[in-house]
């Protein structure tokens, strides 16, 4: 099969969450393809604003949703992504695998996605050795500090507060939430000369999962390639970012890509402002880098902002303190937890029950008030570059300060670039905003986005 691109679009991708929507946008920017990342659906006309971008995507906020939600709204959403025209449909995963029969079904959005495209295969790439995720034999990987851990041993998926992730085989988790056909092509067969024959055994009318292992760059080329050469008639894949790095690594072996990839050096700013709704502990690590080195960091009183009688004062005291901390010359950060065992964590389903929430519609309006927080942070400070952790969070800020779509400005750490906001709004349009998953970055990452340094 050739290796030429077709005319027009390459991918068109729906994220399962604003975070994970960013990092795929990155992979694609950074490999010499440009892409648009939409926060509402893409029409013609904001297309033709973009004349030369080869990839869109449309954020979404799917992983901490219900199936009947997803029945609800990801059809519209896939169908007009699959009217763009492009050979490959992607439902974008995070590379964790974050997903539940109840919660997040990657299965149910599999079962919606495929009767959008008309390939016999959907097939599913995970590992994505440059966010440190490795897939071998089904089983996924991860690496934290250097070590790497089965994801049922995960320290923070294995006790993910939505998702715990008890199965590293990826085909018995997913099995949990479709009845379809999973096959896999491990990378022992990857590397073999019938692969593609082994493939074409997995194929027929029912569009089977195949689930790829990716190890390596070797093996990730590899991946690629299957992919590109077997999209036929158009195949829709649920992937993680690892899906956007095979193909980019594909397409570099036959010079269809620069070969030396790259993202601009962000120029460093005064101050920034952040926010986090992260449980993580690698974010638990940021806040205390930050509180540590001249930050302004403040938590925002769950029980408070949870209420509807204090909901109001407590927004208002926290973007108080975090506009004279612009004003002194410091960047503020607000957070919500800080790491797994942070109190206000272990008493999360008190504290919603005690506000007449469930835990999902509690986790919401947590997002919301941080959005909250941002937005008139914004409106009455002059700052011009933020961060938000975690991707419901992100999802919730974004979607608050009216933000059309997304491009990258540039590098920082690897799933979490520095992006320039496109708004119809003067005030938001230009704004810098980078969205970081809860595992994403190094401790001093919050420095980094302010100095400049990636």
């Amino acid at each position: 099969m050739s290796t030429q691109w077709p005319d027009g679009l390459l991918l068109a991708y729906y994220g399962d969450d604003f975070t994970g929507s960013t990092d795929a946008m990155e992979a694609m920017t950074a490999a010499g393809v440009p892409t648009l990342l939409c926060l509402q659906t893409p029409t013609p006309e904001l297309l033709a604003r973009f004349p030369d971008v080869r990839c869109v995507g449309l954020a979404g906020s799917s992983r901490g949703r219900s199936p009947q939600w997803m029945d609800d709204e990801l059809p519209h959403a896939f169908a007009s992504l699959a009217a763009l025209g492009a050979p490959i449909l992607q439902y974008k995963v995070c590379s964790t695998f974050d997903s539940s029969p109840h919660t997040g079904s990657i299965g149910r959005a599999i079962d919606i996605g495929v009767r959008h495209m008309r390939g016999k295969w959907s097939p599913m790439i995970v590992g994505a050795p440059r966010l440190k995720r490795y897939q071998a034999f089904g089983n996924l990987f991860a690496s934290v500090d250097g070590e790497g851990h089965r994801l049922d041993r995960h320290p923070t998926m294995s006790r993910h507060p939505v998702t715990p992730m008890s199965e590293a085989d990826l085909r018995v988790h997913l099995r949990g939430q479709t009845e379809r056909r999973i096959g896999l092509i491990d990378f022992v067969q990857l590397r073999a000369p019938d692969v593609r024959e082994r493939l074409n055994a997995l194929t027929n009318d029912d569009a089977p999962v195949v689930m790829i292992d990716v190890l390596d760059e070797e093996t990730l080329a590899a991946a690629g390639k299957l992919v590109w050469e077997g999209r036929g008639e158009g195949v829709f894949t649920a992937s993680s970012s690892g899906l956007q790095y095979a193909l980019a690594a594909h397409w570099r072996a036959n010079g269809l890509v620069p070969q030396m990839p790259g993202l601009p050096v962000a120029s460093p700013v005064e101050v920034i402002a952040a926010v986090s709704g992260s449980c993580s502990p690698v974010t638990a690590g940021q806040i205390r880098w930050a509180r540590d080195n001249g930050f302004r960091v403040e938590r925002l009183d769950l029980r408070r902002a949870l209420d509807a009688q204090s909901r109001e004062a407590e927004i208002e005291r926290v973007v108080g303190v975090a506009v004279r901390a612009v004003s002194d010359g410091r960047s503020p950060l607000v957070f919500s937890a800080e790491g797994p065992d942070d109190p206000a964590v272990l008493a999360f389903d008190d504290i919603a029950s005690q506000a007449g929430l469930s835990r999902a519609e509690a986790a919401r309006r947590v997002g919301e008030t941080l959005a909250d927080v941002m937005r008139r942070l914004l409106d009455r400070a002059p700052v011009r570059r933020v961060v938000v952790a975690g991707g419901d969070s992100s999802g919730e800020v974004a979607g608050k300060l009216g933000i059309t779509a997304l491009s990258v400005a540039a590098g920082m750490a690897p799933g979490a670039p520095l992006c320039r906001a496109w708004s119809g709004d003067a005030v938001r349009d230009g704004l810098e905003i980078v969205l970081k998953g809860g595992q994403i970055g190094g401790a001093s990452f919050f420095g980094n986005v302010r100095d400049g340094a990636s």
